[in-house]
């Protein structure tokens, strides 16, 4: 039985699966995918990248959080300083009591004709030195003289700057700045002296205790910088410095020239991107094409008097002296300068410092009398003498540029600019009074037509804009 039944079957081995040609094998599969648990060393080959971008981005977060936290700092100690002359006692005192002084001074100064005056003189040393500087460069572009003083070289010679018109502002954070010391006792007592410090009493202060007659303005800062960044370095208190020293120029600026900072600052600052939005410069290549808008408008030059027009007709009056011709000049003789004058205009020599309109805005330098302003002659001001008629002569430090190659529209639609950013500013009338005339940028005021620095010509705002 067992063996026809092993007859009955092939016999199953290896000759049988040659013999029946079976197919050779497949190649082998690719390795079956590494489960999430078995790439746990390939991962962490991957984390050094993930630690490294964490951190760049933390510090990064870090550096920007420090900046902030700098500028918060500073505005808070601009926001105390601000709430301090909004309503402390002494400060407000003290700042009212340094721009009286500083526009006295400066009165002096243009009473002498601008070269025997006083100007004021501002004393640092140091990160304070520094602010010292940039605060005169202010002064000096609001028309308010000062100069720069070390207390280290004024000891060595350049006390000579100091003249016995002047006003001295001293800057120190501490109030007892060791070279400021050592210089006090060798300035004149009689001087005016202010002093910018972090103090806000004067019993607290080393300086004013010496010269108790000297004016404190205070320049606190909340907390000392070592509390706010870990560091002394002047930082929050030369911000709170400069800020307060601003706002002396600023505020002194607009009472010496009421009504007309805005043109004594574009006079002073004829260069750079400020200048260029003040000035229209003519010094550019003629290879720049103009605007097409300029190209289509006339230009100021097509309006203007021609400045050898202007022509000078006091000058063969009889008077013999400045302080005579300003006396013996009457409302009459402008009346009929102005009747024979070609263009109507009458022209001031610059001899005459003794116009009182001349004075307030640096005397010596002469001016013009407008046509408009002839006009508003009454018959009560034909007997008067000129230095009574203060508001007759425009004097040249008044006079508005405006460059040659400027469009009418142009230079309209800069005009009605000034006048709205000077609309709340306190204006200088006459003695007659009122009218469109008074105001830096009035019809009545003076733009010198300028052409490569020179002025070639003069118009009158009213025409300006009437024509434009």
């Amino acid at each position: 039985m067992v063996q026809q039944c092993s007859q009955a079957r092939p016999v199953q081995n290896s000759e049988v699966y040659m013999l029946r040609q079976v197919p050779p094998f497949p190649a082998l599969s690719p390795p079956s995918p590494i489960t999430p648990a078995e790439d746990f060393d390939s991962v962490s080959l991957n984390q050094p990248d993930i630690a490294v971008c964490a951190k760049k981005l933390a510090a990064i977060e870090e550096r920007l959080s420090r900046a902030v936290h700098v500028l918060a700092t500073e505005t808070t100690a601009l926001q105390n300083i601000t709430q301090l002359y909004s309503s402390d006692r002494i400060a407000r005192h003290g700042f009212t009591r340094a721009v009286d002084t500083i526009t006295r001074c400066q009165g002096n100064n243009s009473n002498k004709g601008g070269g025997g005056g006083g100007k004021l003189v501002v004393i640092g040393v140091g990160k304070s030195g520094h602010i010292a500087k940039k605060l005169v460069a202010t002064f000096n572009s609001l028309a308010i003289q000062a100069v720069f003083l070390h207390p280290t070289e004024a000891l060595h010679g350049d006390l000579g700057q100091i003249s016995r018109h002047d006003t001295l502002l001293l800057i120190t954070f501490s109030g007892k700045t060791p070279e400021l010391l050592t210089l006090l006792p060798h300035l004149d007592k009689s001087l005016p002296l202010i002093l910018l410090t972090s103090h806000t009493r004067p019993e607290t202060c080393e300086l004013v205790r010496l010269r108790p007659n000297t004016i404190l303005l205070p320049a606190p800062v909340h907390e000392t910088e070592t509390a706010s960044f870990g560091v002394a370095a002047p930082t929050t208190s030369t911000t709170v410095a400069l800020t307060v020293g601003d706002a002396l120029a600023i505020v002194a600026s607009r009472e010496l020239h009421a009504g007309g900072v805005a043109s004594v600052f574009a006079r002073n600052h004829p260069g750079g991107a400020i200048g260029a939005a003040l000035w229209k410069t003519t010094t550019t290549t003629t290879t720049t094409p103009p605007r097409k808008d300029e190209d289509e408008d006339e230009d100021v030059r097509a309006v203007m008097v021609p400045l050898d027009k202007v022509a000078p007709l006091l000058l063969p009056l009889t008077a013999t002296t400045a302080t005579a011709m300003a006396k013996t000049t009457t409302g009459v003789d402008v009346l009929r300068a102005g009747y024979a004058s070609p263009s109507g205009w009458v022209k001031i020599p610059p001899s005459s410092s003794s116009f009182p309109s001349t004075r307030g805005v640096g005397g010596g330098c002469g001016g013009v009398i407008s046509p408009r302003k002839i006009r508003r002659l009454g018959a009560e001001d034909m007997s008067r003498a000129l230095d009574e008629l203060r508001w007759l002569v425009t004097p040249r430090r008044a006079f508005i540029p405006v460059a040659a190659d400027t469009s009418l529209l142009r230079a309209a639609e800069w005009i009605r600019g000034l006048r709205a950013a000077t609309a709340t500013a306190t204006t200088s009338g006459g003695e007659s009074g009122g009218g469109d005339g008074d105001g830096a940028y009035g019809d009545e005021a003076i733009v010198a037509v300028m052409e490569r620095g020179e002025c070639v010509g003069l118009l009158e705002v009213g025409k300006l804009l009437e024509e434009a």
